[in-house]
This record gives structure tokens, sequence and C-alpha cells, in this order.
């Protein structure tokens, strides 16, 4: 897969699963919640496939991904509890965002080389 392609789709993900999460501390029908478990791991994957070399990131994004499973849900039965979990969720999906954006390239200047005629010089 094009190493651009991949960047370009976690970004994305990354942006909605970060929506999703703010959107979530608001009343919701059960339905949006099931969904945002599926777009959250989904995103939460994602992440870990791209940043596979720094331990770090796949660290707190499995913790993600493991409290957003769709298959095996994790319930706290009230909504207090998910509040700062969401916000913490959301802010690390923009975080990983803004540390892992693209670097802009430099153009580097070639300094022409000046000709330098020591024959035609006069004494």
């Amino acid at each position: 897969m094009n190493i651009k392609l991949l960047t370009n789709l976690v970004r994305f993900t990354s942006v909605c699963c970060a929506l999703l999460l703010f959107i979530a501390v608001l009343p919701n029908p059960l339905k949006y919640y099931w969904l945002l478990r599926v777009i959250v791991s989904i995103g939460a994957t994602l992440v870990i496939l791209k940043n596979m070399v720094n331990g770090y990131w796949v660290v707190l994004f499995g913790v993600i991904l493991i409290l957003f499973n769709p298959i095996f849900p994790i319930h706290f039965y009230m909504k207090l509890p998910w509040v700062p979990v969401d916000i913490i969720s959301g802010l690390l999906f923009l975080i990983e965002i803004i540390l892992n954006r693209p670097k802009k390239i430099k153009p580097v200047l070639i300094e022409k080389e000046v000709k330098k005629y020591e024959r035609d010089r006069i004494i």
C-alpha cells in the first residue's frame, strides 16, 4: 500500500474519530455509541499500523482499541465515566495527527560556481 495513501487515510479517519468522540459527550441514542465503537476501533487499528515503530503510540491506541472494542464491549453502565475517556481519546487522535504530520522539505539552494580564468588575469 502506498505510504502517502495510508497517511492520508489515517489522518482523515483520525479527524473523524476525534469529532465523533467529542460529540459522544453529548446525549445520543444507543446506535450512535455502537457506530462510535466501530469507527474508533478502525481508527485506532489504522494508527497502530501506521506507527508500528513508535511503541508509545502502539500502547496508547492499543488501550483505546480495547476500550472501544465493538466485539467484546466494555460497559461502564453510566455516562459519567465515559466522558473523560471520550475527551482524552479524542485529544490523542488529534495529537497524533499534529505530531506525525508530514515534514516540509526546505529547498536547497545550489550556488553556481563562479568561473575564474587565471590565464587571463592582468598582473
